[in-house]
């Protein structure tokens, strides 16, 4: 988030300090932004955005089900909860052999990823936050395999080893 202010800042002291060219600054500062867009805060591993998937998927494999309520490029829960927790070996580890991974994300209107979705998953994200009575980022859904809500978690410190002993504690209720 603050990575992309930065940047978007930086070309225009470098045309009134350097005198560089507006292009090749415009074309450094596009490709910079993209790289940033490319490396903030969207979940690791393989997470899907699709629920009906998502749930089959779970009920295939007879793991739970993560659903993380997300505002991927604007919530600075989310992206630390991302960063702290969600990109690491240790979570992705446990994830693979007990979970399934939602997505369900709603980033800022307008911006890339907003423009990204389709309105079918947009639709979708919505029905989904209502039915969950979603109402801050970031919610965390846990649902078994034939669907049925199991707990809710958010943002807690620690990185993946408090996040995963609640989860576990989630498992075995």
């Amino acid at each position: 988030m603050f990575t992309r202010a930065c940047v978007v800042a930086l070309p225009q002291r470098l045309i009134e300090v350097a005198g560089v060219k507006k292009q090749r600054v415009l074309f450094f500062a596009s490709a910079a932004v993209a790289l940033g867009l490319t490396g903030s805060a969207s979940p690791a591993g393989d997470w899907l955005t699709d629920y009906q998937k998502a749930q089959q998927q779970a009920k295939n494999s007879n793991k739970l089900l993560l659903v993380n309520f997300t505002g991927s490029d604007w919530c600075g829960f989310c992206i630390r909860l991302d960063q702290e927790v969600f990109s690491k070996s240790e979570f992705k580890d446990y994830a693979d052999k007990n979970l399934v991974l939602l997505e369900i994300d709603f980033p800022r209107p307008g911006g890339p990823r907003w423009k990204a979705q389709s309105a079918q998953l947009k639709k979708q994200n919505q029905e989904l936050a209502s039915k969950y009575q979603v109402f801050g980022f970031p919610t965390i859904m846990v649902l078994n395999s034939e669907g049925k809500l199991v707990g809710a978690l958010g943002y807690m410190e620690g990185g993946p080893g408090p996040f995963i002993a609640e989860l576990e504690k989630l498992h075995k209720s």
